[in-house]
């Protein structure tokens, strides 16, 4: 499993600031099974329907996580949590984009528990990794199409350079269907406590794996 660290700035920034990591040695990267690609369209017009009466802004998840944003030195109106921009393209256009069975389960989770995450691609990695605050010199094409430049936001980054965020992830390090190896970094909302955390991450690994086949290594981060 990949060596994944906390860089000490954003401790001082974020005193409890925690995430998940997930290593899957083995996976097929596919379409969605039919069991659940079929519900999630009714499940997003749920969400959607839902968003009607309770502001995105609103959401626990979401609000917890525009806070951890002003803590890092990011404007969370003008760089968003991916959580909720997620929540927000459903709430306008009733479902997010569909790309692959990784992608696809991956915005059900963040959607479902209101916190940011991202997946990469392990050959494209190299480690050891450090979640951190951004610099001048942390930038990358997003997979939202544009050149993000990281300063002062929460960066992941190996060995080459920034390759995500709970803002947007980079086009070096996206899943695809040639993945075979995959590391899933989950942004905790900070309030959680340890055990919840856990329970979190296991639930989310342990279906991740019964759609992708292969087996799941885990560690909670804090």
């Amino acid at each position: 499993m990949s060596d994944v660290s906390i860089s000490s700035q954003l401790k001082e920034a974020v005193t409890d600031f925690k995430i998940g990591v997930i290593y899957y040695p083995a996976i097929v990267v596919s379409d969605l099974p039919p069991l659940i690609g079929d519900r999630l369209p009714l499940y997003y017009e749920n969400i959607q329907l839902s968003l009607n009466e309770h502001p995105v802004s609103e959401i626990p998840g979401v609000k917890e996580w525009r806070g951890i944003f002003k803590k890092a030195g990011t404007d969370p109106s003008r760089y968003r949590p991916s959580q909720e921009a997620l929540l927000r393209k459903i709430k306008k256009d009733g479902a997010p984009h569909f790309v692959n069975s990784a992608v696809d389960l991956l915005n059900f989770f963040s959607v479902q528990y209101g916190i940011p995450m991202g997946l990469y691609d392990m050959a494209k990695l190299h480690s050891p990794i450090q979640i951190r605050i951004g610099t001048d010199e942390d930038h990358y094409d997003g997979l939202n199409g544009r050149t993000m430049h990281m300063k002062d936001k929460i960066v992941s980054s190996d060995i080459v350079g920034a390759f995500g965020s709970p803002i947007v992830d980079s086009k070096r390090t996206c899943v695809t269907e040639q993945t075979k190896q995959a590391l899933q970094i989950v942004y905790l909302r900070p309030s959680m406590d340890s055990d919840e955390a856990r329970q979190l991450i296991t639930k989310m690994a342990e279906m991740f794996t019964q759609v992708h086949g292969g087996t799941h290594e885990l560690k909670l981060i804090q």
